[in-house]
């Protein structure tokens, strides 16, 4: 088959082009255990639900299968049972949409909804991890009896933005840690940031540029961001003793739903499109 051009199953979106409405073909993706064999992936439970009776494909159809390692496949429906659904590897894809460094979003735990946004937006904007934290500030106080099921859902939430986005990867999201927890967890990373909105209000604006410029591909970035009323004073002081910069995100101040939006298109700005 020529590289580039897939025969893709019969689904479709609308796209305007000028004047002209036209069809243009989907192919659904979806993110699979390893290959039970050579070329051949098994498809079972929620997964195999959508494509037989959400998406009504049939044996023929094509498909997207993402395996752990992170390797994508054009495959051809070859069985459909009760259990699962086997997929036929027709043509690898090469490449990665994967951000080159690996960014973790810690969310001071917010109001609402605005996490499962954060979790959404930011998978679709590369983040590889989402770490939410109870804050000395956040107005949400975490219920550890709701804790699996509320985990279960944010960890729903990036793996369907994952395949939206065509991601090769599912971010991994953690139930919420306290901060000596946090604390301990990020001396693994390569660089720690504060997005501290006290350092935007005086016009820091030069940790983050100089951060990235400092980062080669593959490194790890930790970005801490505040809930609703901010972090701490007592937060800050001891996230900067275990080496965390504060860093300013433009001159304006952003919610906090919005600030890892902003940052993690700045480093697909970076990484990315600066080339």
């Amino acid at each position: 088959m020529k590289k580039g051009v897939m025969h893709l199953p019969p689904f479709y979106s609308w796209k305007y082009t000028g004047q002209a409405r036209k069809r243009v073909q989907v192919v659904q993706r979806y993110f699979t255990e390893n290959a039970i064999k050579e070329n051949v992936f098994l498809i079972k439970g929620e997964d195999r639900h959508h494509i037989v009776k959400v998406m009504r494909m049939k044996e023929g159809d094509q498909i997207i299968c993402v395996d752990q390692s992170q390797n994508s496949a054009l495959c051809s429906i070859a069985e459909i049972t009760d259990e699962h659904v086997a997929a036929e590897v027709v043509q690898w894809i090469e490449g990665s949409s994967e951000l080159p460094a690996n960014i973790t979003i810690v969310s001071g735990l917010p109001k609402g909804d605005k996490l499962e946004w954060i979790i959404q937006k930011g998978t679709e904007l590369g983040a590889h991890r989402f770490i939410p934290f109870t804050s000395a500030r956040s107005v949400v106080k975490w219920d550890a009896k709701k804790s699996v099921k509320k985990a279960e859902r944010w960890q729903k939430i990036a793996k369907e933005a994952a395949e939206q986005s065509h991601r090769t990867m599912v971010p991994e999201v953690f139930a919420p840690l306290d901060l000596k927890s946090l604390l301990n967890l990020s001396g693994d990373y390569s660089y720690k940031l504060i997005a501290f909105e006290e350092e935007a209000k005086q016009g820091e604006d030069s940790v983050l540029y100089k951060t990235l410029t400092s980062m080669n591909k593959g490194q790890s970035l930790m970005v801490v961001f505040g809930p609703e009323g901010g972090l701490s004073d007592n937060e800050v002081s001891l996230l900067q003793e275990a080496g965390f910069l504060s860093c300013g995100l433009g001159p304006r101040i952003l919610r906090t739903e919005t600030a890892p939006l902003y940052l993690l298109s700045a480093v697909s700005y970076h990484f990315e499109l600066m080339g």
